[in-house]
């Protein structure tokens, strides 16, 4: 079969095409025939940084959608031939994918095969950032990071149809901002001056709860445009900042509080909830809660000119790579 690796790190020129032998599934799996891959940051991260990857050569890839090949020894509920969409911790750039049965999904009714593909990392992530960690409550408001990513996307239409007070976005150019203004974006801000266009849109008041991708001193003027008794959940470090602390001078003065969500360290450790929130978050993308709208799509071996979409930070929406056909 074909697949996509990296033997060093470095940016999309590292990325190759190999012949690799077809997995078969271990105890408690499943291999997959891939249709479609999802393309997310973390995969950039790791091609260019090492993130989350243990050893070289790594082949990359968090999400995949496809059919059933072969089950493992104690699966039950999947079968051969079955359509399916899964969250795996890496391997995803390939024709013929292993994943854990526990987060494989049968494909939720109504959706195909290339929109579900974009459904395992984003759609519970932002599920989480808004309801479970956020606790958004209806008539508050909301400022998000990337408006106009993938999570940024989908986090807008879910805040609108909670009935969030007013819903702001940031993005870093004007394109974007339209593109955001029409997933659920009452207004999108630029990211050198969020924090005062923050003061400026709600009176001084500041909103009750921010989502953020970016780390660094971006967090910290998060953590200063919220509200009294505000909530800022923290779900990545795109800056590639040093982690930092916040403790009682930050935020016993007006009962500020600082949270954090991994979609991936949530299957590591408790792969049960994971799947629980990934059916409540799949069932808004087959009510039509929200659309995740493919901006753009790559056969597999052109994954590396993915990933400079992606990384030239010009991309809006979900990018795939189609691995059928």
């Amino acid at each position: 079969m074909r697949a996509v690796e990296f033997h060093e790190y470095g940016g999309p020129e590292v990325l190759k095409v190999v012949d690799a032998e077809v997995p078969e599934p271990g105890p408690g799996q499943v291999t997959i025939d891939a249709a479609y891959t999802g393309v997310n940051f973390a995969d950039l991260k790791a091609r260019s940084e090492g993130y989350r990857v243990s050893a070289l050569p790594f082949r990359p890839g968090l999400e995949v959608s496809g059919r059933v090949r072969a089950v493992g020894a104690g699966v039950e509920g999947l079968r051969p031939g079955q359509d399916v969409v899964a969250l795996v911790g890496s391997g995803a750039y390939a024709e013929v994918v292993a994943a854990d049965a526990v987060t494989v999904f049968p494909l939720p009714v109504g959706l195909d095969l290339r929109t579900a593909a974009a459904l395992p990392t984003v759609l519970p992530t932002a599920h989480a950032l808004l309801h479970e960690v956020g606790r958004l409550s209806a008539g508050e408001t909301v400022l998000v990071h990337g408006a106009a990513g993938g999570v940024g996307t989908v986090a807008g239409q879910l805040a609108r149809a909670a009935g969030a007070g007013a819903v702001y976005g940031v993005a870093s150019s004007r394109d974007k901002a339209d593109y955001a203004l029409r997933h659920g974006y009452d207004e999108v801000f630029t990211a050198d001056t969020f924090d005062a266009d923050v003061r400026r849109a709600t009176g001084g008041r500041g909103v009750d709860l921010v989502l953020d991708p970016v780390g660094g001193e971006t967090l910290r003027r998060g953590l200063d445009a919220l509200a009294v008794f505000g909530r800022l959940v923290s779900f990545g470090n795109a800056s590639g900042a040093e982690p930092w602390q916040v403790g009682q001078p930050e935020l016993y003065a007006q009962g500020r509080s600082v949270a954090g969500f991994s979609v991936l360290n949530l299957a590591q450790s408790a792969p049960g909830a994971l799947r629980s929130l990934a059916e409540r978050a799949f069932r808004t993308a087959v009510d039509g809660t929200v659309r995740l709208p493919v901006t753009a799509e790559f056969p597999l071996a052109d994954a590396a000119e993915a990933h400079r979409l992606m990384g030239g930070r010009a991309s809006t929406g979900k990018l795939l790579l189609r691995t059928a056909g």
